[in-house]
């Protein structure tokens, strides 16, 4: 069942230097992945997703804005609490080998997430361990390989048991299929929402392929140029897009593609949006971003 806000990013701006010159990666940006769901947050490269990402992590810190997590703000804690709070927010990486330590067998780099919850026993650690790779489909065994052993599918089966190992209550998959085979990509997607109706997990999902968000999430954000410009329940984000550049996300899919016969063509390029433009409910948990001038 979904529930209230497990994680709450509100306002969130993050400011990058480039050669000494400011670049805004994000720009007011708030989202509120709710427990049980999985969250959608889709967008061209550069539109600022995988940032808020790695934020929700803490893996980059926003320049301003507050992150919640289970309610509790997370900027103004000591260090030794904030990382017991992160410790909740997992990241799955799009290719599984680079985020794989080629020197450390699978079993140590799952161990590791179980050691940084409490479990000190190496008995106990190991057979968690085990647990964590048959929920993922591979054998206990395969523990005491190393990465390069494995294929692409089964590296990320491995990134998924090493996210979960910390017992988190979000895990952030950012791209996690765009790298395997189309038919690998159908097995891993299935693995995540079993794993997430098992568990009670919620997910941010972040992809550039809508196909892929249509089948995995129940909402969806779509990012352009560092601003949230719709969101809502996927369903409505598919049938009745609002915004233009969410409809020429549609169009770039054939299943989605919409004739627009007596409609003006939408350009490819779309203006950046202003800080000044709001977002504003359309219909039902369904939110456009419009011009305030």
């Amino acid at each position: 069942m979904i529930g209230k806000p497990v994680l709450s990013a509100s306002s969130i701006t993050k400011v990058f230097h480039v050669n000494g010159k400011p670049f805004v990666a994000l720009r007011g940006v708030t989202i509120e992945p709710r427990l049980g769901e999985t969250f959608g947050i889709i967008g061209e490269s550069g539109s600022g997703k995988s940032t808020l990402g790695r934020i929700a992590v803490g893996l980059e810190t926003p320049s301003s804005g507050t992150l919640q997590i289970g309610g509790e703000r997370v900027d103004n804690l000591p260090a030794a609490t904030r990382r017991e709070k992160f410790r909740q927010c997992q990241m799955i990486f799009q290719d599984p080998y680079s985020s794989l330590n080629p020197r450390l067998t699978v079993g140590k780099q799952i161990g590791e997430g179980i050691f940084a919850r409490g479990v000190s026993d190496w008995r106990e650690i190991r057979n968690d361990v085990s647990d964590l790779l048959e929920k993922v489909g591979l054998k206990r065994e395969f523990a005491d390989r190393y990465p390069h052993e494995f294929s692409g599918g089964q590296r990320q089966r491995i990134a998924i048991a090493r996210a979960l190992a910390p017992s988190p209550r979000i895990v952030v998959a950012d791209e996690p299929v765009s790298a395997l085979d189309v038919s690998i990509q159908a097995q891993i997607l299935d693995l995540m929402e079993a794993v997430r109706a098992e568990s009670s997990l919620s997910y941010i999902f972040i992809s550039h392929d809508m196909a892929v968000i249509a089948r995995s999430c129940d909402r969806v954000a779509v990012m352009h140029q560092g601003r949230i410009v719709e969101m809502g329940r996927t369903r409505s984000i598919i049938e009745h897009p609002r915004h233009p550049y969410t409809r020429n996300l549609l169009d770039a899919v054939p299943r989605f593609g919409r004739r627009r016969t007596g409609q003006k063509s939408i350009p490819a390029s779309l203006p950046a949006p202003d800080d000044l433009d709001v977002m504003v409910e359309v219909s039902d948990d369904h939110f456009v971003l419009e011009s305030a001038t």
